[in-house]
């Protein structure tokens, strides 16, 4: 799939959301509906290739 479809349907945020989300304190994030990463899962892990930008994983 063009992630670059799905990107340009999204709306930049405006300043005021961003400044909403940075004042949420980590643990005022509900993560509750996302499920937990397995071992294997993280073990079979590979980062995605986004355009021309490769993501770098920290070691």
């Amino acid at each position: 799939m063009d992630n670059s479809i799905i990107t340009e349907k999204i709306p930049p945020l405006t300043a005021e959301e961003i400044a909403e989300l940075d004042a949420l304190g980590d643990r005022e994030i509900d993560l509750s509906d996302i499920p937990e990463i397995t071992d294997e899962q993280w073990k079979n892990f590979e980062p995605a290739n986004i355009g021309e930008k490769n993501l770098k994983i920290a070691s």
